[in-house]
């Protein structure tokens, strides 16, 4: 965190976070944890954010002690590790800093048992040193079950740490490692055998004209070297590209992620300027997407027309309509004269064709995609029916009708002749880590818990169906085209 970051702080210290009821504002927002149903990051200042719907809509009320900078947080079996910088990153007109660590049993402010333990001091920096102790960020090696930590900002290296997963202090005669230089708010993940560091690159808390965001180098040592898809060492100044700017805002800082299931993850950055918020920096949750074996944003989905079309076979989800042909005056092809004037053809309105529809729940299938009505979906958000991480519950229906697809009692999928809000109505889409897209319904007709297991799944090649989510197979995914 640049020196400059001081000016920031001085205004977030007077804010009241939890006066910003259903807003996402924070800066230097932690990895998002999951508590008992709820989600919580923690930002620069003290505070933080809670979800109590899912992960899509945010306000404050997280509470962490010790004020101080750029937190992170890690479960490790039934406690929360929080670690936090105090002081350091140019604050207060220098680079003295230290970083410390503290356990609870839970990170709901409510529960009797939320009770933070005493911090301990893990390093430190005294201003003279080519290293700032500040912006950590958590690794619990899934291979080794060993603990780390890397901190630092631009002013000198980014180091590594290891910690006792048991205590959270310093493991005794530890030395840090230089690991990378010219980034900042720094974070670790494993995944098939890499160990990956994502630093921040650029310049913050400069609203609209930060130039923040977020690259990332992978070793096959949680020590190093780290080097980028080029193989240039971050120690030198490397790093891929993960996310720059988003949907009007720019300035992606401060990477997280979060596994949502085999396949579907998301990572959490801040924004150090939201263009459609004010230029306020705001909670930002992504699709994490893995290509050729490095990560990147991927796309959230937003409202519009689209072709729901099976990975499987490329095949398109339609409703079972009888085929209605195209008329064309047609030539025979080694008639044509090429001087001829072109008319382009329109194509298949729903006006042409709705009158031969049968009325009523109609079946769904997969077939060829040809332009026709019966294949547009018109894909939209629903208002105040909550959502999950990083998106609304939405609602897919034949475009210009009310047939919205629904999941049904004995786990299929039909298009009813209506949308009446039911919860077996509302879909949750999610890019998956190769692409593709899982759509689950919230809710299977006639169920009274949300459904966290089926998924729109082609049991075979015309024949869509609601089967388990299986990662490993292309029946289970979906691409979303616009044409």
């Amino acid at each position: 965190m640049k020196k400059y970051l001081v000016l920031v702080l001085s205004s977030l210290a007077a804010a009241n976070l939890n006066a910003q009821i259903g807003q996402p504002y924070i800066h230097d927002p932690s990895t998002i944890a999951e508590c008992e149903g709820k989600y919580y990051t923690f930002g620069t200042g003290g505070g933080g954010l809670i979800s109590e719907d899912g992960g899509y809509s945010w306000k404050g009320g997280a509470e962490r002690p010790g004020g101080g900078a750029a937190p992170d947080v890690l479960k490790i079996k039934d406690r929360y590790l929080v670690i936090y910088g105090a002081t350091g990153g140019g604050l207060g007109g220098g680079h003295y800093g230290k970083i410390l660590t503290m356990w609870n049993k839970t990170l709901d402010p409510k529960s009797p048992d939320f009770k933070f333990s005493n911090p301990e001091e893990v390093t430190s920096s005294d201003g003279m040193e080519d290293c700032d102790a500040i912006d950590p960020g958590l690794l619990l090696d899934p291979v080794t079950g060993r603990l780390w930590f890397s901190y630092g900002t631009y002013f000198g290296n980014i180091r590594l740490v290891e910690l006792d997963p048991e205590t959270g202090k310093r493991i005794p005669g530890n030395k840090a490692l230089d690991i990378a230089i010219d980034c900042e708010a720094t974070d670790l993940i494993y995944r098939d055998g890499w160990y990956y560091l994502l630093g921040t690159h650029g310049t913050c808390c400069d609203g609209v004209n930060s130039t923040y965001n977020i690259v990332c180098g992978r070793a096959k040592q949680v020590t190093g070297p780290y080097l980028d898809n080029v193989g240039r060492d971050m120690k030198q100044g490397g790093g891929k590209l993960v996310v720059a700017t988003g949907d009007k805002a720019v300035g992606a800082g401060h990477f997280g992620r979060f596994i949502v299931d085999e396949g579907v993850e998301v990572m959490s950055c801040h924004w150090e300027a939201d263009f459609n918020q004010g230029g306020r920096s705001v909670l930002a949750v992504l699709p994490l997407v893995w290509k050729n074996g490095w990560p990147k944003a991927g796309e959230k989905i937003k409202d519009g027309v689209y072709e729901i079309q099976s990975e499987r076979r490329g095949y398109a989800l339609e409703t079972a309509e009888d085929f209605v042909r195209i008329p064309q005056d047609r030539q025979a092809w080694w008639r044509i004269k090429p001087d001829d004037p072109v008319k382009p053809l329109e194509l298949q309105k729903l006006s042409d064709v709705e009158k031969t529809w049968k009325s009523g729940t109609r079946e769904v299938r997969l077939s060829d995609f040809m332009f026709r009505p019966n294949q547009n979906w018109k894909i939209e958000a629903v208002e105040n029916k909550g959502g999950y991480l990083g998106n609304p519950y939405f609602k897919i229906s034949i475009e210009g009708t009310t047939r919205t697809l629904t999941a049904t009692k004995d786990l299929e999928v039909v298009a009813k002749e209506s949308f009446t809000g039911d919860d077996s109505q509302l879909w949750r889409i999610e890019q998956a880590t190769d692409g593709t897209y899982r759509i689950m319904p919230k809710r299977i007709e006639g169920q009274s818990v949300d459904n966290k297991t089926y998924v729109l799944y082609s049991i075979g090649d015309s024949t869509p169906t609601l089967k388990e989510w299986d990662f490993n197979t292309d029946n289970s995914k979906w691409n979303l085209v616009k044409h």
